[in-house]
């Protein structure tokens, strides 16, 4: 809070005005540790980086620069700093098709989604709240900011940032935003799959997601998402786990998510509690598909604890002893062996000993 207050003197006494907005006075009322810093000023994005010559300014992922917006980072601290503006009509449903800088913060406030992040924060870290945000944050409600239906109009992804605020804040929706989430629903459409999933994933990875789950649903927000397969979903511990069940085909997911959600849709059709199975696509993998289908976790692990082997370097032979059994030099020919081995000793046909080891090799192989 130190360096926050500091940052925002900074600026002050360079004859502007400058207030922390949004998230971050949010959480500090909420109670709730929180690092997505917002100022809001009337200096422009030039006149802050003249200020703050002497620091590391840093570009946005997304090139903000048209939008007034300008990361600083301050003793370690990133603060995007915005400057106060008034938007134009929504071409999009995403974004204002023009900004105008303006010298008012009350101006700039009715700009933003919801009531709860207008909420600001001075320098002396008294707060300024001309929308009543507070009050919602004390009735724990989600209110957008002026009109309901032309909010959702202007960006649709505030529908779904209602749904991920009232899902992480365990916040009900007002009435308002209700009826027009519903009549504006089909703009989610028009929104980029990469940033729904931003939003989806924070709403999956809470901890009151099955919440969030379950509006999405009573909302009937799943056909506009292309979440056609929501109802699949049983178990809410795990975002890989919750994606796998819903599996859309739109939307771009990593490498690893991908490869992740590959395998548990591929062990979901299989016995989670089979040895081969738990040794090939380990523990996680076949968690996430158990829980699905109604097999508890504890059962799932006590098979995998279970196992006689968990991975080859489990295995008690080496390759050396296994090239002078069979006098060969070490090739290609040791893979199938290996398989061969894991085979025996995850069907408790062959004991994960060393000498029986031995002792199966040379009967088998050696002729």
């Amino acid at each position: 809070m130190e360096t926050i207050l500091e940052f925002l003197n900074i600026i002050e006494n360079k004859g502007f005005k400058a207030y922390v907005v949004g998230g971050y006075v949010r959480d500090y009322l909420l109670s709730i540790k929180s690092f997505d810093i917002d100022v809001t000023t009337n200096a422009t994005p030039k006149q802050i980086k003249e200020i703050f010559l002497d620091v590391d300014l840093k570009k946005s992922e997304v090139d903000k620069s048209s939008y007034g917006s300008l990361i600083v980072n301050y003793k370690n601290i990133l603060f995007e700093v915005t400057t106060f503006r008034e938007e134009s009509d929504y071409l999009d449903n995403r974004h204002p098709s023009s900004i105008k800088y303006v010298d008012d913060l009350e101006t700039d406030l009715k700009r933003r989604d919801f009531t709860i992040n207008a909420i600001c924060m001075d320098k002396f870290g008294k707060i300024i709240d001309p929308l009543n945000g507070r009050q919602d944050l004390k009735n724990k409600v989600i209110k957008t900011i002026g009109d309901s239906n032309k909010s959702f109009r202007d960006d649709a992804l505030r529908i779904l940032r209602a749904i991920r605020f009232s899902t992480v804040l365990n916040f009900k929706l007002d009435e308002n935003v209700i009826k027009s989430i519903e009549k504006n629903k089909k703009y989610l459409k028009n929104i980029s799959y990469e940033r729904k999933k931003v939003e989806l994933d924070k709403i999956f990875v809470s901890k009151n997601n099955k919440y969030g789950i379950e509006l999405i649903k009573e909302l009937k927000l799943d056909k506009y998402l292309e979440l056609n397969d929501l109802n699949r979903v049983q178990d809410y511990t795990d975002l890989i786990g919750i994606w796998s069940m819903i599996n859309p085909a739109s939307y771009k997911f990593t490498k690893v998510e991908r490869e992740l959600i590959k395998k548990v849709n591929v062990v979901y059709n299989l016995d989670n509690l089979n040895n081969q199975v738990l040794y090939k696509y380990g523990l996680y993998v076949n968690v996430l598909a158990g829980i699905n289908k109604g097999i508890s976790k504890k059962k799932i692990t006590e098979s995998y604890n279970k196992l006689p082997i968990k991975s080859k370097s489990d295995i008690k032979i080496d390759v050396d002893t296994i090239c002078s059994i069979l006098n060969k030099k070490p090739d290609s020919f040791l893979n199938s062996i290996y398989k061969d081995l894991e085979h025996e000793i995850l069907n408790n046909n062959l004991k994960n000993d060393r000498n029986k080891i031995i002792k199966y090799i040379k009967l088998k192989y050696l002729k």
